[in-house]
């Protein structure tokens, strides 16, 4: 995921702000990590550098 991609990304949920946590990063993207929603408190992780972003269910 690049990192870039935080200024649009919202929770798919409760449309509220993202915080990135970084697992594994090169020199172009993020490989691992998560995206925590405060509001809703879910993470949703980010795995081969591909976000996640399906609600729980």
């Amino acid at each position: 995921m690049k990192k870039e991609l935080m200024d649009i990304l919202v929770c798919p949920m409760c449309k509220g702000e993202l915080e990135l946590t970084v697992e594994e990063e090169n020199e172009r993207e993020i490989v691992t990590g998560s995206l925590h929603c405060a509001k809703c408190d879910i993470r949703y992780p980010i795995t081969d550098t591909i976000p996640n972003l399906l609600p729980p269910e």
